[in-house]
This record gives C-alpha cells, sequence and structure tokens, in this order.
C-alpha cells in the first residue's frame, strides 16, 4: 500500500508480490521490475543532472527561505484579514489562495529537490566541498 504524504496518497516503491503468481513468475517479473526502475532512474539522473547540474547547499538555502518568506506572507495576510472581525472578502480570500498556493509549490519544489538528491538524481555539494 502506498504512503500518505500530505494529502495525497502516493504508490509503493516496493515490490509486492502476489500470492497466486508462482515464486519463478514472480522472480521474473521482480526483475522486469527492476529493469524498469534502473530506466527511469538513468532517464532521470542523465536529464536532471544535466539541466540543474550540481545542487549547493547556498541554492538549498535559497529554496528553503523563498519557502519561509511565502508561507510567512500567507500567514500575515490571513491575520490582517481577520483582524477586523468580518468575513473576508471574495479578493481577500482569492489572494490569501494565491499566497497558500505560492507557498506550497515552493514546498514542493522542496521536497522534490531533496528527493532527487535522496535518489542520486543530483549531486549536493555541501559548504566546503
Amino acid at each position: 500500500m502506498g504512503k500518505l504524504i500530505g494529502r495525497r496518497r502516493t504508490p509503493s516503491d516496493h515490490f509486492e508480490p502476489d500470492d497466486d503468481v508462482d515464486p519463478k513468475a514472480q522472480r521474473h517479473l521482480r526483475g522486469s521490475l527492476e529493469q524498469i526502475d534502473y530506466a527511469a532512474y538513468a532517464a532521470n539522473k542523465k536529464i536532471l543532472s544535466g539541466a540543474v547540474g550540481a545542487v549547493g547547499a547556498e541554492q538549498v538555502q535559497k529554496l528553503a527561505s523563498a519557502a519561509a518568506l511565502a508561507r510567512t506572507r500567507w500567514v500575515v495576510a490571513a491575520l490582517t484579514i481577520s483582524e477586523s472581525g468580518e468575513a473576508p472578502t471574495r479578493e481577500q480570500v482569492a489572494g490569501l489562495a494565491h499566497l497558500r498556493a505560492t507557498y506550497e509549490e515552493l514546498v514542493g519544489a522542496y521536497d522534490g529537490l531533496r528527493r532527487m538528491v535522496e535518489r542520486g538524481y543530483l549531486t549536493y555539494a555541501a559548504a566546503g566541498d
């Protein structure tokens, strides 16, 4: 079964054999799936490393700071809107939705970048390396 990440369910990254399939067929299927996984890995590594190259600590810090700033703007706007005690207007809600979407996109990019490094698609160059 998949993992729950945020509000989305992601498929499991692990082979889960069907009890009704004989062991030889399971081994063959596992080998095929490993070839598929390797093809996806090789494609991701080639394309991402070619487009992005190595990722440095400063780049990661800037992305994390951008996400933190976006979250701050979203929360400050919500607090400001709520100060009047009145229901927010459509325009205010639309503005909040935009600020939230900006924050969520930046967090998604950060999470994606982290996963790319974790999976070996990108090289991480720590400060001082």
